[in-house]
């Protein structure tokens, strides 16, 4: 899977797109990552992606909780609750011990990871809180 911005992500929030824009950047990088079979050591790479993965991940939820509660946005807990999850994922991922030893079971996971999101939450999740916000004319 490549990492490239696809129209049916669009969520029609300019803010919002941009985020998931910069998110699936991260996942490019990953995905090159997944391609080598150059046999150097990427572990340094690998960390650097999950620092900022975790860090724009961070950033990205905390920006978007704080827009749907503005909006009075109902299932606001939903969406807290798989950020949550999300922030989980990629911690345990960065503190497992043997990332070292496995980096590309460590560079498949990431990429496994990042798949679910974008299926899962992106295309569903937060497809329905810009519904939401299409109703309320708010975009």
């Amino acid at each position: 899977m490549s990492f490239q911005w696809k129209e049916r992500y669009n969520l029609g929030i300019n803010e919002i797109d941009i985020q998931h824009k910069r998110l699936l950047e991260i996942g490019q990088k990953a995905y090159e990552i997944a391609l080598l079979n150059d046999g150097y050591d990427h572990y340094d790479e690998i960390m650097n992606i999950l620092d900022e993965l975790l860090e724009y991940t961070e950033y990205h939820f905390n920006y978007e909780e704080n827009m749907l509660k503005n909006y009075g946005y109902k299932e606001i807990h939903n969406q807290e609750e798989e950020h949550y999850y999300y922030v989980y994922k990629i911690k345990s991922i960065a503190s497992k011990e043997d990332i070292d030893d496995n980096q590309k079971k460590t560079i498949l996971e990431i990429l496994d990871f990042l798949s679910q999101w974008i299926s899962n939450h992106i295309m569903l999740s937060d497809g329905k809180y810009a519904s939401f916000l299409k109703e309320k004319e708010v975009i």
